[in-house]
């Protein structure tokens, strides 16, 4: 998405993660971290999606480059809290609602009391970040709401509760050009 967002041209290469592609030594991005996504710019490879918006947004800076930080300092600093926040925290809600329930549709057992306690945790911190009504985290979309999207809808997508607003939150961003593209990309990889 953050390709997108910046209107840079590229070239995607998919992996089929369910037949394990990313872990065979012959796949570029093996030789590091056996992750994905990998970019590959430059003979640079890099992985793990923060660091690579991240990469991109100096590399390809603002004002020439559309922006996908915000340009304040500290919502910068904070963008980059909630999105490591949300990669690093929260892992059995990670664990039980899994991507593939987003962009695939797969259906999970009920959340486990860990679970809960994680949507919990969650709802309460996007509430806080969000307040009432907010579309965007910062007056203004910045790839840290994509990522705040994502993670409620692991949960409104399946079925669970979520506060309203929150879902409201959800529904706008995942409306946004870039994402419709990766979720048509991904209903067609799964589907």
């Amino acid at each position: 998405m953050a390709l997108q967002e910046k209107g840079l041209s590229f070239t995607l290469k998919t992996r089929d993660l369910d037949q394990g592609e990313h872990l065979q030594p012959g796949w570029r991005g093996y030789a590091l971290t056996q992750r994905v996504p990998v970019l590959e710019a430059d003979n640079f490879e890099l992985s793990e999606s923060s660091a690579i918006a991240e990469y991109l947004e100096e590399r390809f800076a603002p004002p020439q480059w559309e922006r996908i930080y915000p340009h304040d300092l500290q919502k910068r600093a904070r963008a980059r809290q909630i999105q490591a926040w949300l990669r690093s925290d929260l892992l059995p809600l990670r664990e039980e609602r899994p991507t593939d329930v987003v962009f695939a549709g797969a259906k999970k057992a009920p959340l486990s009391e860990a679970g809960k306690a994680s949507a919990a945790k969650l709802f309460a911190t996007a509430e806080a970040l969000l307040g009432q009504g907010t579309q965007n985290l910062f007056g203004e979309w910045c790839i840290a709401d994509t990522d705040l999207a994502l993670m409620i809808n692991r949960l409104a997508l399946h079925g669970d509760d979520v506060p309203a607003s929150l879902a409201a939150y959800a529904t706008f961003q995942w409306q946004r050009a870039s994402v419709q593209r990766f979720i048509a990309l991904s209903s067609k990889r799964s589907g």
